[in-house]
């Protein structure tokens, strides 16, 4: 069976912006099949943000139900994730789909994933995906010791990550709150 491979999404709050990066890369085996995917999306009337790194149709399906339980919350996020949470962790059809998500609004950030994982950050920055730690890293670095603005880290991030990574590319996608 042909292993679908990772991305490397970012997540980066900095003066009141948040700003959700990806790379475009969808790797099937040891082939690049695709490089302009959109993995970063605007939920909730663009309210919200949204990003995946595994399985596309998993975590589009995963994201429409995170969408509806934010509603159901009448727009409180923690609350609607932590609903998506149990659902995602009991439901058996549902446990069987492999992606993880942030989550973010202009107030909080959340990593989702289908071991119940709901995970609120210490810092302002979070990284899912192959490139994850290093995207992660190249925003705290930026972030503590530079004046650019979230959109900015969050591209650099992703771009350092590309450059490391190889299931990580530097067609990158960013949406801003």
């Amino acid at each position: 069976m042909i292993k679908t491979r990772s991305t490397t999404i970012v997540a980066v709050r900095k003066g009141g912006h948040v700003a959700l990066a990806g790379d475009g890369q969808v790797t099937l085996g040891e082939h690049a099949v695709k490089h302009g995917a959109r993995k970063v999306m605007r939920l909730l009337e663009g309210k919200l943000l949204a990003g995946f790194a595994g399985g596309a149709a998993d975590a589009l399906s995963l994201l429409d139900r995170v969408e509806n339980h934010v509603k159901e919350s009448q727009g409180d996020l923690e609350r609607g994730v932590m609903l998506f949470a149990r659902e995602w962790r009991t439901d058996r059809m549902l446990r069987r789909l492999e992606a993880m998500l942030i989550v973010a609004n202009d107030r909080q950030t959340f990593v989702l994933s289908g071991n119940g994982d709901v995970l609120r950050p210490d810092e302002d920055v979070v990284a899912i995906g192959s490139g994850g730690a290093m995207a992660h890293a190249a925003a705290l670095a930026l972030t503590r010791h530079t004046e650019q603005s979230a959109e900015a880290i969050a591209r650099e991030a992703i771009a350092i990550a590309g450059t490391l990574c190889i299931y990580t590319n530097n067609s990158i996608h960013v949406e801003v709150l």
